[in-house]
């Protein structure tokens, strides 16, 4: 069998990105609101209850189980949610919960990190908690929170290669049918150099957007 055409590899390329960003941002939504809830349970803000600790252990159980797990686990949910158990939209659904988990524990660690002597200050001064969140709480926890996004975003390019194995699409899904079932070598390297450079370009963006944030 012949390799794919050029199009093909750029429609791929094209899924991957699209499963990516819009888990990522789905992720990122979800995730900031969960960290922000078990930051502020965790100090005391909010009285923690038996829904904010069974969070954080369905938050940690969900970091601590292989991605092909939740992959497959999460087939029914994509089912009620889509009416479909594969393909790209289908594979969005397992993939922003696992980005969820990743933003909630980085948002919550983040936010553990800003000094209390700030938060006091803050206090001092009659700021209300609200107004401590938005400019004091946001502000120094940002870098932290965007290197964990993209770390976050290079894992979901990862996340998404397996996602392939149950007819996810994307470029896992082309190295798995063209390069692996067909026997292209040839096409299953290339398709691991794209994902490679698209999870290192999220990496290092990330980064560099975390390092101007900490220089400001």
């Amino acid at each position: 069998m012949s390799s794919p055409p050029l199009d093909l590899f750029i429609t791929s390329f094209g899924e991957t990105l699209l499963m990516t960003g819009v888990s990522g941002f789905l992720g990122s939504i979800i995730g900031a609101l969960l960290g922000l809830f078990l930051h502020l349970t965790q100090r005391h803000v909010i009285a923690p209850t038996a829904v904010s600790r069974a969070l954080g252990l369905a938050i940690h159980g969900l970091r601590s189980t292989p991605s092909i797990i939740i992959l497959a686990a999460t087939i029914p949910l994509a089912h009620v949610l889509l009416g479909n158990t594969s393909g790209l939209l289908a594979t969005i659904v397992p993939l922003s919960i696992i980005a969820t988990s990743f933003i909630t524990r980085y948002v919550e660690a983040a936010m553990n990190k800003v000094d209390r002597h700030v938060i006091e200050a803050a206090q001092t001064m009659g700021a209300s908690y609200g107004q401590i969140i938005c400019r004091v709480l946001m502000p120094e926890a940002s870098a932290d929170i965007i290197a964990g996004l993209g770390i976050t975003l290079a894992s979901l390019v990862g996340y998404s290669a397996l996602a392939g194995a149950i007819g996810g699409g994307g470029l896992g899904d082309l190295g798995i049918r063209y390069g692996y079932a067909n026997f292209l070598p040839e096409v299953m390297l290339a398709a691991v150099v794209m994902l490679i450079v698209l999870a290192e370009t999220f990496h290092v963006l990330g980064d560099m957007l975390a390092q101007r944030l900490n220089q400001r």
